[in-house]
């Protein structure tokens, strides 16, 4: 899991800061002309490759390997976006509309509480969207090293400095992100009806849960391999959040 809090802060400020392109152009979002067909391939290409990028790096990967994996030159991706927080904030906004997606079709196809719950962190983990969870839904910070419940404590992952993580949703209501504040309603409505139904932990939160997104989606070179270790950690995972009968 990879997340970093320095791009996506900057990028909220984005749109109000950068300056138009040269040519009477306007920045990525709010073009009113469609693309010629090269450039849009060109878009489709970046975009692509940041997905892979990021989620294999986390959102601290420079915007030199974005445009080596699409294979075109980085000023190309600067012209489509003219800064990192602007590309870092469309993937991150992508994959929260993505999971809310899986999640609202969970809660409307599964009339069982836990099957809709499991139903949309199989779907989740399988799509690979816990490496691009976005700072603003799954809010990362250092724990102190009293006062943090055991429960809400972690391993930091690869290039994360040493320390431990607390996982801080709640925190998105202050941020104005609604995309964000979505996401985290229909998965609290997922945990809501496992809970109440007896068959999810009592103690299990949508920390939790975005958690168990987050963990059971590792970046490996092999695509088999990768599949076949998140089914498995996933299961497990699953396991963990069930109740049992006392």
């Amino acid at each position: 899991m990879h997340v970093q809090n320095s791009h996506w802060s900057s990028a909220l400020a984005a749109g109000a800061t950068m300056s138009a392109p040269k040519g009477g152009g306007r920045p990525d979002g709010a073009r009113t002309t469609p693309l010629r067909v090269d450039a849009q391939r060109n878009l489709e290409h970046v975009l692509r490759a940041a997905r892979e990028v990021f989620g294999e790096l986390g959102y601290g990967a420079p915007m030199e390997d974005v445009a080596r994996r699409a294979r075109v030159g980085v000023g190309t991706v600067y012209r489509r976006f003219p800064s990192k927080d602007v590309l870092v904030r469309r993937i991150a906004e992508e994959e929260t509309s993505r999971l809310t997606d899986q999640a609202r079709a969970a809660l409307g196809q599964e009339d069982e509480p836990w099957s809709a719950l499991s139903r949309f962190l199989r779907t989740s983990v399988a799509s690979g969207a816990g490496r691009l969870l976005p700072p603003q839904v799954l809010r990362v910070g250092v724990a102190e090293e009293h006062g943090l419940p055991d429960h809400a404590r972690l391993p930091q992952q690869r290039t994360q400095a040493v320390g431990e993580l607390r996982l801080v949703p709640e925190a998105v209501a202050a941020d104005g992100d609604a995309g964000a504040a979505q996401l985290l309603d229909v998965v609290g409505q997922l945990v809501d009806r496992a809970r109440a139904s007896g068959e999810l932990r009592p103690d299990v939160s949508v920390s939790d849960v975005l958690l168990v997104i987050a963990t059971a989606a590792p970046s490996l070179p092999d695509a088999a391999q990768q599949a076949a270790a998140s089914a498995r950690l996933l299961d497990i995972l699953l396991e963990g959040l069930r109740s049992r009968p006392a």
